[in-house]
């Protein structure tokens, strides 16, 4: 379902549908008291996501600070917040008594944590993913929290099967995935020691038009590049849609948390997604290895039982992205390397 009739033409357009809030967004936001505070806000998701809640919160009435915290070694992503009414607080969040000078909120969004260089990195890795949690867990042990984590915890699972519901048990591989689940775990003993309500979202993979799964697959066509075949199937969503599920689990938190899956409703083949781009390209694609009958794939009926189905759908982001791609707009070149079977990133 697309809401939209054209693909964005500009940064500024694309910012604008990234942070432009739905009806039911809007609700959200009237149901629930107190400011806001989003911990992890350098982030490429969180800064559209802040801008959602300030939007939301003015169309519904509701006076509310909305704040974000990062070390925003990305001025422009600062500055890109303060215009749009976001308070920003610079923090580094792992120094001495860093998490006690933030100020109080009665409702915390939190996407702080590490994925890429965590082969590399492991302290860091674990430090920033589960440490880090407990300390903000009990600063904010008060507040309703919706957090972030990630469809990895699940492992593999058969693409017959139409991905891991959020019943099924964790088989985290690799350093990320496993200090993933450590902070969902670190986040559920404070829901059931403190009463902390919570919702938990594991997400994969949320998509802009300057990066994302897909576009790394239409950048390798493009330029001629091999596209790998060992994670041969996806799930991925529009980052608005992403953005307004995640702003309306606000509402739904709950202890014991609420676990829910965020992602597209469609599985995706690597190989068709790579032709599709080759037509839009005039470009016959590169493979290289071979299809797997797994892939790190989610079921997300239980959001779309919550909140309808995605606005933006597989075909309309993917027309997009070609869209994008070919009128040379500017990309984050950041790869999301989703192609990793092995857990390395």
């Amino acid at each position: 379902m697309n809401t939209f009739n054209t693909a964005p033409n500009s940064v500024d357009e694309l910012e604008e549908r990234l942070s432009c809030p739905t009806q039911g967004v809007i609700e959200s936001m009237s149901r629930i008291e107190g400011d806001i505070l989003f911990i992890g806000a350098g982030g490429k998701m969180v800064p559209g996501l802040a801008v959602m809640a300030r939007r939301a919160s003015d169309m519904a009435g509701v006076k509310r600070h909305i704040m974000a915290v990062s070390r925003f070694g990305d001025v422009s992503v600062r500055n890109y917040l303060t215009r749009n009414a976001v308070e920003v607080l610079p923090r580094d969040l792992l120094l001495p008594g860093a998490v006690d000078t933030l100020p109080e909120a009665h409702n915390l969004v939190y996407m702080a944590g590490v994925k890429f260089g965590t082969t590399h990195h492991c302290g860091l890795t674990w430090a920033m993913n589960t440490w880090l949690p407990g300390l903000v867990c009990n600063r904010y042990r008060r507040s309703r929290a919706v957090v972030f984590s990630t469809g990895n915890v699940y492992g593999l699972t058969p693409v017959q099967r139409g991905g891991s519901g959020e019943e099924d048990g964790p088989v985290p591989v690799g350093e990320y995935a496993m200090s993933a689940l450590g902070r969902e775990r670190i986040f559920q003993y404070f829901a059931h020691a403190r009463g902390m309500t919570q919702a938990i979202i594991r997400l994969n993979y949320a998509c802009d038009l300057r990066y994302g799964v897909l576009v790394d697959i239409a950048l390798n066509v493009k330029q001629g590049r091999p596209v790998s075949l060992g994670m041969g199937y996806l799930n991925t969503i529009w980052q608005g849609d992403a953005n307004a599920m995640v702003l309306r689990s606000l509402a739904h938190a709950a202890e014991p948390p609420l676990m829910l899956n965020v992602t597209g409703t469609r599985i995706i083949r690597v190989r068709d997604a790579a032709l599709y781009f080759g037509e839009k390209f005039d470009r016959e694609p590169v493979f290289e290895g071979k299809e797997s009958d797994d892939a790190l794939l989610s079921d997300c009926t239980r959001a779309k039982g919550l909140f309808g189905p995605p606005q933006v759908d597989e075909d309309t982001l993917m027309e997009w992205i070609a869209d994008w791609l070919l009128n040379d707009k500017p990309l984050l070149n950041k790869p999301t390397h989703f192609e990793s079977r092995d857990g390395r990133f």
